[in-house]
Formats: structure tokens, C-alpha cells, sequence
């Protein structure tokens, strides 16, 4: 395979791109764009903490994520959780990831005595969800650090690195790069990555779809991610270098 469907070769990402404070009622937030797929990703802040914490006596602030698909973000209407009465597994599973994946690189105690929610929610679907909301969420996270920051609420910058994620697939015997939907579908095994900007490993989730897959072909697969997450770290670098001046914090945060 030298070239995909899309015309990628097989160690290409698909292009990216990011809209700054995209909801205006959060603290920070971006619309990501990951080819088709897009993610909103916006950061709340309560000035509390969860219970277990105030009853343990632990010490800083409490970072946690949620994520949903729309109802239109896939070709077939996605029903609502809400209509199912709870969250199902799939998204629980991403939402989880994304909680750890961001913790990872926080310093929960430099958040002070309250809590940062990040939602992620899918605008349009085309594979990559999971990864494009880890990606997403850490820039949306970084502005609303940096706004509690200029509003004189937060000291230490908590965000010790980024973070970013990646996928990446064996797809007829070949390794690629950031896989869409369709490939994501028929993917002999499908793998994802996220690691830190300091080159650490937060996370990999690696499966055979009805086949297995060998040791040298895992790190075949990981060290492709791993030059695929570089180049999304660039380009988060690139796009907070390029972001607008950081605006006051809507009146509830304020």
C-alpha cells in the first residue's frame, strides 16, 4: 500500500486544525478538527473539590473529563445517552482515558482546592474520536489555565508537559498512521497512543480485530505512533503560539 484512500501515504496524519474558545461560557476551550473528524473541548472550573477528597484530607484540586458523541456527529443518528438512561460503555471507557491521560501531566496539587471538568464532545465522526478529544482537551485545559493565570486565581502553571494521542492500525499487513473510519473498520489491528511532550508513555490500547499480531509488529505500530505524536505535539505548539489574547473569564468563573 503506498497510497490510501484518501491519498495519504502511509505515515501521514491527516491535517489538522483548531478553533480557540470556541464556547463562550467555558474557561477554555477549542473546536479540533482531525481531518473530518471534529471535537469540542471546553473546560469548566468549580471552586470545590469532590467529597472523598475533603473527606481524606487530600491536599489540591481534582481534574476530571467527560465525553459524548452528538446525536448527528455519525452518518445514523447516535442516540442521546440521556434517552438510554446512562452513559454506555464506549463512551464511560473514552472518558476514562481522557481523565488519566490529563492527570498524567498535571500537578493536581498546583490546581489549588478546586476542580477542572473538560468535555469533549464529537461534532462529526470519521475515526479518531478518542485520540482527537485527548489532543483537544489539553489545549482547551492549557487556556483555561493560562485565563485563571491573567485573572490572578492560579499561581504555578500545574500543566507540567503536554499530552497528545495518535492512532495507528494494521491495515492489510501494512502499519499507517491516524486512521479514518473505513480503515479504522477493517483494520487487522487497531492501536491507540498517547505519550507526553517529554516523549513518556501515558497509554497504549492495542487489539487484533479477529487477528493476532506479533512483537516486532507492535513496535512497529508503537514507533509509528511515536513519530505521529511528535508531530501533533508540534502542532499543538503551533497552535497555542498563534492563539488570541487571553480574554476575561466568563462572568460565572469570574
Amino acid at each position: 500500500m503506498n497510497t490510501r484512500v484518501d491519498g495519504r501515504s502511509p505515515s501521514e496524519l491527516r491535517p489538522l486544525s483548531c478553533i480557540w474558545d470556541i464556547a463562550p461560557h467555558a474557561v477554555g476551550s477549542v473546536l479540533l478538527r482531525c481531518g473530518k473528524t471534529e471535537v469540542i473541548c471546553a473546560a469548566s472550573v468549580d471552586e470545590t473539590v469532590p467529597r472523598w477528597m475533603k473527606e481524606q484530607n487530600v491536599p489540591g484540586g481534582w481534574l476530571t473529563a467527560e465525553y459524548s458523541m452528538l446525536p448527528a456527529s455519525t452518518p445514523d443518528r447516535k442516540p442521546r445517552d440521556s434517552s438510554r438512561g446512562k452513559v454506555d460503555g464506549r463512551s464511560t471507557e473514552i472518558q476514562r482515558l481522557l481523565g488519566r491521560s490529563l492527570r498524567a501531566v498535571t500537578d493536581l496539587t498546583a490546581l489549588g482546592p478546586r476542580s477542572f471538568w473538560i468535555d469533549c464532545d464529537v461534532l462529526a465522526a470519521d475515526g479518531g474520536t478518542r485520540t482527537t478529544a485527548i489532543t483537544g482537551a489539553c489545549l482547551a485545559l492549557r487556556r483555561a489555565v493560562e485565563r485563571l493565570q491573567v485573572a490572578g486565581r492560579l499561581g504555578t502553571d500545574p500543566l507540567r508537559t503536554p499530552v497528545a494521542a495518535i492512532s495507528v492500525g494494521l491495515l492489510d499487513d501494512q502499519a499507517i498512521l491516524d486512521l479514518n473510519y473505513p480503515e479504522d473498520r477493517d483494520a487487522q489491528v487497531d492501536m491507540n497512543v498517547v505519550m507526553t511532550g517529554a516523549g513518556k508513555i501515558v497509554e497504549v490500547q492495542a487489539g487484533g480485530e479477529e487477528h493476532d499480531f506479533t512483537r516486532e509488529q507492535f513496535h512497529e505500530l508503537l514507533s509509528l505512533a511515536e513519530k505521529g505524536i511528535h508531530q501533533v505535539l508540534s502542532f499543538q505548539e503551533s497552535a497555542w503560539k498563534s492563539r488570541p489574547k487571553a480574554a476575561e473569564l466568563p462572568p460565572k468563573a469570574a
